[in-house]
């Protein structure tokens, strides 16, 4: 018979956050309520704007092979910031015997009240996105109407752009989007995609990736 395991998963939106902060509830869980039991740890440095992640596919992997009976996270946020994605996740971990907890929201997936909190939390994880998203595109509104422009700022500067902001446009120009699309779907001017990727291909290159 297959061992299945408990999957602590850790997530951060850009290299260079770590996940130190989330570690030390984690840990206690795992001694409070699961210390003889198999646990795996999965951790990302990407952003919650995709569910296309290395730690999770892997993780992902293992929940459709059966080898996972839970997951635990430090706050439901750190599985994702899309209220599509997380929805998603939320209706079939149950329907494949797994369960979800998520110490810092108090949430437990096995049960009623649990399910119900899940599905608001992934409601404000995308409203808060979305709220980042229009602060960003406001400032940059007022900024131009104050004849500000953004093409002269010092290299590799990065003006009113949040760490996510930044992962998903490397993780989507990896994917063969147009500029236009990356900046509209990012809120930012093409001109702003462009410096964003030659300051990820000159770092690339200084450390000779």
């Amino acid at each position: 018979m297959m061992t299945r395991h408990i999957a602590i998963y850790c997530r951060v939106s850009s290299k260079g956050q770590d996940t130190a902060s989330q570690k030390p509830d984690l840990h206690r869980w795992v001694d409070a309520f699961a210390p003889d039991d198999e646990v795996t740890w999965y951790e990302d440095q990407f952003s919650g704007r995709t569910m296309d992640r290395p730690a999770w596919s892997r993780l992902r992997s293992n929940v459709d092979a059966g080898k996972i009976n839970q997951v635990v996270v430090w706050r439901l946020d750190r599985l994702g910031r899309t209220a599509r994605g997380l929805t998603a996740l939320l209706d079939e971990l149950p329907r494949r015997g797994v369960g979800l907890i998520s110490i810092k929201d108090g949430l437990d997936l096995q049960t009623p009240a649990g399910r119900l909190m899940a599905n608001v939390l992934a409601s404000v994880a995308q409203y808060e996105t979305e709220i980042r998203g229009e602060r960003v595109r406001a400032g940059q509104e007022i900024a131009r109407r104050d004849g500000k422009t953004w093409g002269g700022s010092k290299p590799g500067r990065l003006l009113q752009l949040t760490n996510d902001q930044v992962e998903t446009i490397r993780d989507l120009d990896a994917r063969g989007k147009t500029k236009s699309a990356i900046a509209r779907a990012c809120g930012v001017s093409r001109p702003t995609v462009y410096r964003i990727l030659k300051s990820s291909q000159s770092a690339s290159q200084e450390q000779g990736i």
